[in-house]
């Protein structure tokens, strides 16, 4: 295996255009398609394919935790099924149904494994490693993208990021940086005239986020003349393992999020004065809405 994903090379030979650079999470960021998502297309899918029907309203609520409510929010989906299944089986009232809560010893060594943690990367290892589970995660997988692909239509926009990309245009080379796979990106930022404020779309396919920014920005502009904008703790990781700035997009307050960051964050940002105190007031106020530990009672 490469280093680099093969069709991540549109991001190593993408040349600046300006002075700044700010990548973009979709779901939950700049798209509202996180929510419907995850409630009506990952939580069903986990109760379907791992056979947890008897338990459904606690693997609900523990499923929401994971992916919206907590520092896990946001994360990888084969990441987060993992952190789903050792949190069930930490739940007395999940055991007591009597649900057979999966080992998970396969996903965990597909996700050390160093393959890519995307579709094609666990197809990959796969073939490598057969298992009965592994192939009921791709199956689960495939599932979650064929619910998506019927259900996730029409998600609009949050109020504000029109307004935001307009801000930027003539001050910022713009990039797409998510986990989604890349055909859902662009049929969503398509279908809503968002990519054409875009450079590059970048999903899954293309790396993690922080090899999105590598690939893209790192060593073409001034570290302080990038910008990771995300509404999950992985984003906040993601932009300062490379060093470079983070505006959050508050979960519960992204309409107040994106008015803020147009009217505020990015004068200061264009300035050169972002980073240090007011970065830090930002993170620190977004970090306190999303816990660590869940508040349910476990063994």
């Amino acid at each position: 295996m490469s280093d680099m994903p093969e069709r991540a090379r549109v991001l190593a030979e993408f040349k600046p255009t300006k002075e700044f650079f700010v990548g973009i999470d979709s779901d939950g960021c700049a798209m509202d398609a996180m929510d419907i998502k995850h409630q009506e297309c990952f939580t069903p899918s986990y109760i379907k394919y791992w056979n947890l029907q008897a338990a459904s309203t606690l693997v609900r609520e523990t499923a929401l935790f994971v992916n919206l409510h907590s520092t896990t929010r946001g994360q990888n989906r084969w990441v987060a099924l993992n952190r789903l299944f050792d949190l069930l089986r930490q739940r007395p009232e999940v055991l007591e149904r009597g649900v057979n809560i999966p080992a998970g010893k396969e996903l965990k060594k597909f996700l050390d494994s160093g393959y890519p943690r995307s579709d094609s990367g666990i197809a990959a290892f796969a073939k490598e490693n057969p298992s009965e589970e592994i192939e009921q995660c791709i199956e689960w997988g495939n599932g979650v993208n064929e619910l998506i692909a019927w259900m996730v239509h029409g998600c609009a926009p949050f109020p504000g990021v029109r307004e935001a990309f307009e801000a930027l245009e003539p001050h910022a080379d713009c990039m797409t940086v998510s986990a989604t796979p890349i055909e859902a990106l662009e049929r969503e930022w398509n279908e809503h005239d968002l990519a054409k404020y875009m450079k590059v779309i970048a999903g899954q396919e293309m790396g993690s986020k922080a090899e999105h920014v590598r690939y893209a920005a790192k060593g073409k502009y001034d570290d302080d003349h990038i910008m990771l904008i995300g509404d999950a703790p992985g984003d906040r990781d993601s932009a300062f393992s490379e060093g470079v700035l983070y505006y959050p997009i508050n979960p519960g307050q992204e309409a107040e999020s994106w008015k803020r960051f147009r009217e505020e964050a990015l004068p200061k940002f264009l300035e050169g004065t972002y980073r240090g105190e007011y970065m830090d007031s930002l993170v620190a106020e977004f970090e306190a809405l999303l816990p660590e530990q869940p508040t349910w009672r476990t063994i």
